[in-house]
């Protein structure tokens, strides 16, 4: 059978929609990927084929265990280049996300091997994600929090990577992670860029001594541990 770049990114997507609370179907691919309906059908028609998906009656899409090693596979390569980006190039955090998920499909086994050996592969990448995916159920377990939620001071711990307009929205903010910000009150914010939700019930934190409103849609986004 042969893993294609497209099967790859199928699989990854499946996995991280899943992760983040998502019922995986047909329409969620679609919006995760930015493809269309039927590069969907077509995609996941192959993708039952090789057995590595199973589509239920109601059209909910899963991995099989064969589907989930790809994905894991791809996730740690993407998880060891982000972090060779940040540590051994110090690219900028919020571009990191989009460069990943073009090398992840290239390098060899060899160079995967290098690059364990030089980073140690059980550190955090550089949006705050563990080696493995986890679930909002699970980041709550170990004390985190959406930064909606918090009341007093916290660090930034963890960012949603796969919307590069949110990265750069909270780098302009100075909410990158392991800042450290305390929430203040709720205002109006001005208008976010065209991608983040807009509302009027923003978010008033207080980054570098300086305060800043965040849209709600966006804060949903950062996880915190309250300090």
């Amino acid at each position: 059978m042969r893993i294609t770049i497209s099967k790859e990114n199928y699989l990854k997507a499946i996995a991280e929609a899943e992760a983040e609370g998502e019922a995986v179907i047909a329409a969620t691919l679609k919006r995760w990927l930015r493809v269309s309906a039927p590069a969907v059908t077509m995609a996941t028609r192959r993708l039952v084929r090789d057995g590595l998906i199973r589509v239920a009656p109601n059209g909910h899409i899963t991995l099989t265990p064969a589907g989930a090693d790809i994905a894991n596979r791809v996730l740690y390569r993407h998880h060891l280049i982000e972090r060779m980006l940040a540590e051994v190039f110090g690219m900028e955090w919020y571009k990191i996300h989009d460069e990943a998920e073009q090398m992840e499909h290239a390098i060899s086994a060899d160079f995967e091997r290098l690059l364990d050996e030089k980073l140690g592969g059980a550190g955090p990448c550089p949006h705050g994600s563990p080696l493995q995916l986890e679930t909002a159920a699970q980041r709550r377990e170990r004390g985190l929090k959406p930064l909606g939620e918090l009341e007093g001071a916290g660090v930034v711990e963890f960012v949603f990577e796969r919307d590069r307009t949110l990265l750069e929205y909270l780098d302009q903010l100075g909410i990158r992670p392991r800042s450290y910000l305390e929430s203040t009150a709720r205002g109006i914010p001005a208008a976010p860029p065209s991608a983040i939700e807009h509302s009027l019930a923003a978010i008033a934190v207080t980054v570098g001594g300086e305060q800043k409103l965040i849209d709600p849609a966006a804060a949903s986004r950062v996880w915190v541990r309250p300090v």
